[in-house]
């Protein structure tokens, strides 16, 4: 793991993950995709940097996006396999697949949570 972002534990009761691939499936290509886009990238690092919580709703990250845009981005996320996503009643809440993207590409969150977006 690394030093330059903490994962908070996994609290008890959790609902089941949406749709997601294996970690055998995790694919660079599809990962590097995903983390084209420069607010698909900084919503990755704004879980790694900043979690307050265990998964964070679509709000908590406070971007100026219409919410049908956000969803595609989130979607885009997890279907890549960097986030996983959890249904709460009707707001889905997100994480970042640490464990997952650290076994299969070493060093990648790294070079994200290191990124500094543009002003």
């Amino acid at each position: 793991m690394s030093a330059a972002f903490e994962v908070l534990p996994e609290p008890p009761g959790l609902p089941e993950p949406l749709p997601e691939p294996s970690v055998g499936e995790l694919r660079l290509e599809e990962v590097m995709g995903a983390l084209s886009s420069s607010l698909r990238l900084t919503i990755v690092r704004k879980l790694l940097l900043e979690s307050e919580e265990f998964d964070h709703p679509c709000q908590w990250f406070g971007l100026d996006r219409p919410k049908s845009s956000l969803t595609h981005h989130f979607k885009a996320l997890r279907e890549a396999g960097v986030t996983r996503q959890r249904q709460y009643g009707l707001e889905r809440r997100s994480q970042v697949r640490v464990a997952d993207l650290n076994a299969r590409f070493p060093g990648l969150l790294d070079l994200v949570a290191a990124w500094t977006p543009e002003q």
